[in-house]
């Protein structure tokens, strides 16, 4: 039998690293109902309580009303609405660019830029550690692919020696599975020196970060010449779908021109880029969201170090407790399940062989008593689990 497909899932399973989809029966939020149990969730992306705000809502049904539900073509045919073209301005007025230009999804905008930028001849450098949508759109660009040392710029300026033809040097803002956020400064200044474009993906930047939730570009301070190429998802912090791609009139102009999965795609409903435009002022006026995630942030951090747990170097939303062996990782986690809380294990090869995690992600919609129910769980269960946990 050529494809033993039976075999594969087989050997996953047995490797405590099966993949099952949870079923989530409400709304997104701190309290959430997942397969018919009612848990108190630390695992979605919804940073600022964006996802299910009652004027996010009515924006969508009133955009519904207005536009319809469907974008109806792709963008170039005469699927480009006038919420999609608002939204555009106002993303690129959040980011100081001249432009932005919609994505359907976070993927399309990473393989679309990377692979119209460069192609055979070229070259494109990759933190170890970016997402997969990054990864793969720099192994199917056909530009020549390297990957170097997680932030480390001076790893980063060796490969740049090496480099041809137009090079595109490509990392995350904040990395998804550590929450530590990239160097950019320094990876600006390597790329800058060997005339190097930088593109930075602040999926999980935008929103927390910045002080008007600009995202790391914004914290940092830089310019479109530092950082030439900017990709957001609006399926996080903003609490809707998406993804848009910020930087020059030309740089934009060439990906409406040459990026296939921007060219051969549907709009996304019009819609929701209505209920986007409204989030989009939310995330800039309620700065009280973004200061109690800190305040969260702080207190989860402090409690956990109480408690013994391993942290990484984080101060995002993003909080990994870092177990090691995939199995164990899986019973702590369902260990909090059984106690109502939701804390998602994440296993290889999503993270590297050996630094299996629980994944735990606070948002703005969370209260301070809620994550010291998480702290008091996590010592329980911490306890339960055996010393060897925090060093396996």
């Amino acid at each position: 039998m050529p494809f033993d497909l039976a075999a594969r899932l087989a050997a996953r399973r047995a490797e405590n690293l099966y993949r099952q989809r949870p079923l989530l029966e409400s709304p997104q939020g701190p309290e959430v109902v997942v397969d018919g149990q009612p848990l108190l969730a630390f695992c979605n992306n919804d940073y600022l309580g964006l996802a299910n705000h009652p004027q996010v809502i009515e924006a969508w049904r009133a955009g519904a009303t207005r536009w319809g539900v469907g974008g109806g073509a792709s963008h170039l045919v005469i699927g480009h609405s006038g919420p999609h073209h608002a939204l555009e301005e106002a993303l690129a007025d959040l980011t100081g660019r001249p432009r932005a230009l919609l994505f359907t999804t976070g993927y399309m905008a990473n393989l679309g830029a990377v692979t119209a930028l460069v192609g055979q001849g070229d070259t494109v450098l990759e933190d170890r550690l970016n997402h997969a949508s990054l990864l793969d759109a720099g192994i199917l660009s056909g530009a020549r692919f390297s990957r170097y040392l997680h932030n480390d710029a001076r790893s980063l300026a060796s490969r740049l020696e090496k480099a041809t033809g137009n090079t595109l040097v490509v990392t995350d803002g904040v990395f998804s599975m550590d929450g530590d956020i990239a160097d950019l400064p320094a990876l600006a200044r390597e790329a800058k020196a060997r005339g190097a474009w930088l593109m930075v993906d602040d999926a999980h930047g935008f929103g927390p970060l910045g002080a008007s939730g600009g995202g790391i570009v914004e914290h940092f301070g830089l310019s479109q010449d530092d950082v030439p190429v900017l990709v957001g998802t609006l399926g996080k912090a903003f609490g809707t779908a998406g993804a848009f791609v910020a930087g020059s009139e030309e740089l934009i102009e060439s990906l409406i021109q040459f990026a296939r999965p921007y060219i051969y795609t549907t709009s996304q409903p019009p819609a929701l880029a209505c209920a986007t435009l409204k989030s989009l002022e939310l995330l800039r006026s309620e700065h009280w969201r973004r200061e109690h995630l800190q305040v969260l942030i702080r207190q989860f951090r402090h409690g956990a170090e109480q408690i013994g747990l391993q942290l990484m170097d984080s101060f995002t939303p993003i909080q990994p407790i870092l177990i090691g062996d995939a199995g164990r990782a899986m019973r702590l986690s369902q260990m909090l399940r059984e106690r109502g809380l939701m804390v998602t294990a994440i296993r290889p090869p999503t993270v590297p062989a050996g630094s299996a995690r629980l994944r735990v992600t606070l948002t703005a919609a969370h209260s301070e008593a809620q994550v010291q129910l998480l702290l008091n769980a996590l010592a329980e269960c911490f306890a339960l689990l055996g010393p060897e946990a925090s060093h396996a």
